[in-house]
């Protein structure tokens, strides 16, 4: 299975932004710095809404 890139939304401050669906970083919002998608051994655990899968 390969993995996509996805396009979320922070729940906080609303910025929009594309990562990586299987990250295996932390990844943070770029504007308020909140949490928005923690590595979990394989795919990712995402706590934002997810808007949009990116071919």
């Amino acid at each position: 299975m390969e993995s996509k890139f996805i396009k979320i939304r922070c729940p906080k401050c609303k910025n929009e932004q594309i990562t990586f669906g299987k990250s295996a970083s932390t990844v943070k919002c770029l504007v308020c710095g909140k949490t928005l998608v923690e590595p979990s051994g394989g795919k990712s655990r995402v706590k934002a809404r997810i808007l949009e899968v990116l071919e």
